[in-house]
């Protein structure tokens, strides 16, 4: 049976689980913003949480027949068959407080949320689309950066999402970036900071290199809360932490102004 009780990672409280759902996955005592699913993402994002998936059946390869503990194309099957979902990456399109676009929302869950093939090719899709129709774009970073199980074909991910996201500059549409804890590595170098405004989730690890790593290279002891959403926005890295709970009504409010609708 399911426990009905949890730790708060942050304050380490026991909590019932019941009270940390009703308060939108945040943790009541502290403030702790637990991960949540690409499923649950989209549902608090959406007009009554209706939205349509795009893309649901596009599934990676092992190009490169690509093998460590066990084969990548093992690792694919088995998470696709724990989460349900095809790749590290849902897209979505519906309606933010009546205005129509489309959200794409990182699955942490699926190999950590890693940026592969497919990942970069959902993202160039829905860049399409949204300028044929004429919609704004979100994407909701929740990763640890590029899949080095396919190697270069990731990486290139980097560069073609950028370039997707810079066509829709072209055509004056608004993307709005929001990172969640974590977003690292090749996703933050690429996609997740170039939104028109880029919006963080409290305390959420934000960085291309670990905090380790780092210290390791400069020998030098990292300042207290580095990498977190609250010290990029104090040094100008991000626009703005928003609470789990303020984000919609924040999306909402970012949406019309860039769109220069009524508030």
């Amino acid at each position: 049976m399911t426990s009905l009780w949890t730790r708060c990672n942050s304050c380490q409280r026991i909590l019932y689980k019941q009270d940390i759902l009703d308060n939108v996955s945040v943790c009541p005592s502290c403030n702790f913003h637990f991960r949540i699913s690409a499923e649950e993402r989209l549902g608090m994002l959406f007009d009554d949480g209706a939205y349509e998936v795009q893309d649901a059946n596009i599934h990676s390869v092992d190009a490169l027949h690509f093998v460590d503990t066990k084969k990548y194309s093992d690792r694919l099957a088995e998470n696709e068959q724990r989460t349900g979902l095809a790749e590290a990456i849902v897209t979505a399109r519906g309606t933010i407080g009546g205005v129509p676009v489309y959200v794409l929302a990182m699955e942490f869950s699926f190999l950590g949320g890693s940026v592969a093939s497919v990942v970069g090719e959902k993202i160039a899709r829905a860049c399409e689309r949204a300028i044929e129709e004429r919609r704004p774009v979100i994407i909701v970073s929740c990763s640890g950066g590029m899949r080095m199980q396919e190697g270069m074909l990731s990486l290139m991910q980097m560069i073609k999402s950028s370039a997707a996201i810079a066509r829709l500059g072209e055509a004056k549409l608004p993307y709005i970036s929001v990172l969640s804890d974590p977003t690292t590595g090749g996703t933050t170098a690429s996609f997740a900071m170039l939104g028109d405004i880029n919006i963080a989730e409290p305390q959420a690890l934000i960085g291309f290199a670990g905090p380790r790593v780092i210290e390791q290279t400069i020998k030098e002891k990292l300042p207290k809360g580095f990498q977190r959403a609250e010290f990029l926005l104090s040094h100008g890295m991000v626009d703005d932490v928003v609470e789990r709970k303020n984000l919609r009504n924040y999306l909402i409010k970012a949406l019309r102004l860039f769109l220069n609708r009524p508030q």
